[in-house]
């Protein structure tokens, strides 16, 4: 490891004037700070006095070298100072010390002890301490120690790394929905990469597909793959290389860190247990609940499309029979052909959405063996079926959690199925994806879903008479109201917002199927808390632009049109960057108008859209009215409790 891999030019100080060994540790602890190589600044210096107080670290020669092996350092670093005049650092020949190097380890390995070793051999050389000493710039001094290092350990010289042809890091980036986290992680690696000199190419994993797609030439090439992900992308492609899984958010919020981590070879190597053509194995690193969160997001974002583009068909057959004064009653919304045709399309598309979202939790735990036992896991979960009525038993319809559970557990029994098949003679290779992956999951998954779906039904049951209690109780369709609207903003996309989300568009499922409003009105308010945030960002960077940076003025106005769009997130950066006040603010604007929404016996009919949906919206005029008041208490709530970007 060579000395400049630690030490960068915004970790030296030249010429510095400490008063004292404390104000050169104060400086020095202040540089590593600078460079981002600690992650508690206190924890850090308070390793380097207990160090100091065993002994000092000054070597004598005008030179000391501080250190400390602690858990509050991101990854090995240096920083640097020279001190013409010099300072007393309790040097043991009593000369002030005017070259001091500070070594920042982290407690796995011993990296502290190699640099230490390796800059004691070369502090030995008098002229080169003297070249660091009147060095003019950061640059410089790199260069010196540079020349320095290769005509000591010429061996490493011999052999420099070869230039790579590629990118020496790739990304790929995925959120569930793949609107506004995928590109926006995607964004923020790049400019990242850009900052710090490091080539970088990123996939997006989004609503149209995957775009910039990574080549098997670039995977060879590269350093190693972040994976900045909310659902499983595949990976058995990456066999072989160092690859670090994290949430998207980290991609929007610490690019940097991320990149540091393949550059520094911090990253374990992942082997995958998937044949290239497919997979979308889990990395290593990650922890059991992430992996569940990631397959359950699969789940959800291959099952949104066929809710909303349902969910919007059934709204146009509402509004269809609405406009044509048909009666409100069991047959709304199927009173004329036209709107019939509309409602059994949607309907259609609604019944795929149990199936789907278990099908894709199967495949991304298992890839393609779990892809079919979890899809017909998820039928059998709508469909009720037991062991004494297998078409079917109104009373065991498991729903949204059988499908779930039937994901999940047709996922994992795959892969055990898959680890028992791998003891089978090699020639009967070929027909275990077309018939014993099949037929075994089959069977099982019948066995697995008439046993459960009596229990689950049952359990579901109770849920939907609570909800829907609440959704019919005038006295309680209000604070249900507020509480699912400031649940949009809690997370802005994450599990939080998504359950709201869920659990009003398997309301409206219901809802669609008789004349019971408060379906309906939870769909509103869901709805418009998901709106609100962006807006009250959007507000805010407009009218109090003093408690915001140029950069996030000039990005708020996008965020009226995110907002109106019903895209959350949109106020994800401002968010992360203030979570105090932002998301306090966003869920009391959020759920001051929902409960508003509620009040004003708002409806809405479609599962998405944001204002391209208006004409399925009940009462449209104080549902805006209601949209306005939330956005306006968000942007207030917000403003008072955030200081001036100045202060």
């Amino acid at each position: 490891m060579r000395i400049t891999d630690l030490l960068k030019a915004n970790a030296i100080k030249l010429n510095a004037a400490p008063s004292s060994k404390q104000a050169a540790i104060d400086l020095l602890v202040s540089l590593h700070d600078k460079a981002g190589n600690l992650k508690d600044v206190a924890a850090y210096k308070e390793g380097i006095l207990k160090r100091e107080e065993m002994g000092t670290t000054a070597i004598g020669m005008e030179v000391a070298i501080p250190h400390a092996k602690s858990e509050a350092v991101k990854a090995p670093a240096l920083a640097a100072i020279t001190v013409p005049d010099g300072v007393d650092y309790e040097s043991p020949d009593g000369a002030p010390c005017k070259l001091i190097f500070m070594i920042a380890a982290t407690m796995d390995g011993d990296v502290h002890l190699e640099v230490l070793a390796r800059l004691m051999q070369m502090l030995m050389h008098e002229d080169f301490t003297a070249k660091l000493k009147a060095a003019k710039t950061p640059q410089e001094f790199l260069d010196i120690i540079n020349k320095q290092e290769a005509a000591q350990f010429p061996e490493e010289a011999a052999a420099p790394a070869p230039k790579k042809d590629g990118y020496q890091v790739l990304a790929v980036t995925a959120c569930p929905t793949g609107i506004a986290h995928t590109y926006m992680a995607a964004e923020a690696l790049q400019k990242a990469g850009d900052e710090m000199g490091i080539s970088i190419k990123v996939e997006t994993n989004g609503s149209g597909g995957a775009k910039n797609v990574l080549t098997a030439a670039e995977i060879a090439a590269c350093d190693g793959i972040i994976i900045a992900a909310d659902k499983s992308v595949e990976t058995a492609r990456f066999d072989g290389k160092p690859v670090y899984s994290t949430k998207v958010a980290d991609g929007i919020h610490k690019p940097k860190e991320l990149i540091n981590k393949i550059v520094n070879k911090e990253v374990p190597v992942f082997h995958s247990d998937k044949k290239v053509e497919g997979g979308s194995g889990s990395v290593g690193n990650e922890s059991f609940g992430r992996k569940l969160y990631k397959h359950l997001m699969n789940g959800v974002s291959h099952m949104l499309p066929f809710v909303v583009a349902g969910g919007i068909f059934i709204a146009i057959a509402f509004l269809i029979d609405a406009l044509s004064g048909a009666p409100q009653d069991g047959n709304f919304g199927s009173v004329t052909p036209v709107a019939a045709w509309f409602k059994t399309i949607g309907g259609v598309a609604f019944g795929f959405m149990l199936p789907i979202l278990a099908g894709f939790i199967g495949q991304s735990i298992a890839d393609r063996p779990g892809l079919l036992v979890g899809f017909v896991g998820g039928s059998l979960a709508a469909t009720g079926s037991t062991f004494a009525a297998p078409g079917g038993d109104g009373a065991a319809v498991s729903g949204f959690l059988g499908a779930l559970l039937a994901g999940f557990l047709a996922g994992w029994l795959m892969k055990m199925v898959e680890k028992i098949c791998d003891h089978l003679p090699h020639a009967l290779e070929g027909i275990k994806p077309v018939l014993i992956y099949p037929l075994v999951g089959l069977g099982m998954v019948a066995v697995m879903m008439c046993a459960v779906n009596p229990i689950v039904g049952w359990l579901n049951g109770k849920l939907t008479e609570g909800v829907g209690a609440m959704a019919s109780n005038p006295a309680l369709i209000v604070p249900a109201c507020a509480l699912l609207a400031g649940m949009m903003a809690i997370d802005m996309g994450g599990p939080f917002n998504k359950a709201a989300y869920v659990t009003a568009t398997g309301l409206l499922a219901s809802g669609v199927m008789g004349s019971n409003e408060g379906p309906f009105m939870i769909m509103a308010a869901v709805m418009i808390g998901g709106m609100v945030p962006p807006l009250a960002i959007a507000l805010s960077t407009t009218i109090f632009r003093k408690k915001w940076t140029a950069e996030e003025r000039k990005n708020g106005p996008v965020n009226f049109i995110m907002g109106l769009s019903f895209i959350t997130e949109g106020a994800i950066p401002y968010a992360a960057g203030h979570p105090w006040p932002v998301i306090p603010a966003c869920i009391v604007g959020s759920a001051v108008a929902g409960a508003l929404s509620a009040l004003f016996g708002c409806t809405l009919m479609a599962p998405h859209g944001g204002i391209f949906v208006l004409p399925t919206i009940g009462k449209p005029l104080m549902y805006f009215l209601a949209l306005v008041i939330g956005a306006v208490v968000g942007c207030l709530v917000l403003s008072i409790f955030k200081k001036n970007e100045e202060q």
